[in-house]
């Protein structure tokens, strides 16, 4: 009897000591829920500045304009390459995955060339020269995150200059005959991929193409006495790298 009776109590006192363990356990350590995913989102809206440079090259073909009767005799064409250097500003826009923009341009240029006359007898080498251009554009592209397409056109500004000199083997070889310079205004069009590679600035490659037709122009000796008219048509290619730094929000935080 006392053995059941000690077992008992045993048992009790077990019973009633659990509650107390589970008390002194330490609480269970509160865990916060892990912060939702955050996508960056490049937003290319805003003003930017830039600068570029490159190559191009302009196609130009001069036709003689005979006197009295106007005729044009072909005098041959030839390409004017050479580098460039400039700047580019403006706005840009993005709506949803489109991105709008207005932008001006300004290049210093070296495109060079020159050809000997077809025409027999004449005996004289033409030389062209750019040096100086500038693009106002409009844009319309996707961009894919960082990345950015697009297309781009409006009007554009040449200034050109051109020299007729003594040809090879004629006499007095290499002697400036006559010369003229004129600023032309005509169309263009390109194209660019641009990579946004830091939150406010950007690489990209350009090509664009300007139109700028026909035009006669009259060109002077030395002494300033009238040589003679060429009517001269040209236009340009040329491809571009761009590096740009743009002011405004460039990430979108999106969950």
């Amino acid at each position: 009897m006392k053995k059941v009776i000690a077992a008992a109590a045993g048992t009790l006192a077990l019973a009633l000591a659990a509650p107390a363990s589970a008390a002194d356990m330490a609480a269970r350590p509160y865990t916060k829920a892990p912060a939702p995913m955050v996508a960056a989102i490049y937003d290319w809206s805003g003003f930017y500045i830039g600068i570029n440079g490159g190559g191009g090259s302009s196609h130009k073909c001069w036709d003689f304009v005979t006197p009295v009767t106007g005729v044009l005799v072909g005098e041959g064409c030839h390409n004017a390459t050479g580098g460039t250097v400039g700047g580019q500003i403006g706005y840009r826009w993005q709506s949803a995955n489109w991105v709008f923009g207005l932008e001006g341009q300004g290049n210093w240029a070296d495109f060079s060339g020159d050809n000997v006359s077809t025409i027999p007898g004449f005996g004289t080498r033409n030389r062209s020269r750019i040096d100086s251009f500038g693009l106002i554009t409009g844009q319309v592209g996707y961009a894919w995150n960082n990345v950015l397409f697009y297309v781009k056109g409006g009007g554009a500004v040449v200034g050109d200059k051109y020299d007729v000199y003594a040809a090879p083997g004629t006499f007095g070889a290499g002697t400036l005959l006559a010369s003229a310079s004129e600023t032309r205004w005509g169309g263009t069009v390109g194209a660019g991929l641009e990579f946004g590679f830091a939150p406010n600035w950007s690489l990209g490659f350009e090509y664009d193409h300007i139109f700028l037709g026909n035009r006669t122009i009259g060109l002077t000796t030395p002494l300033g006495a009238a040589f003679g008219s060429d009517r001269i048509r040209q236009d340009v290619d040329m491809g571009l790298v761009r590096l740009n730094y743009r002011w405004g929000g460039p990430v979108i935080a999106k969950y």
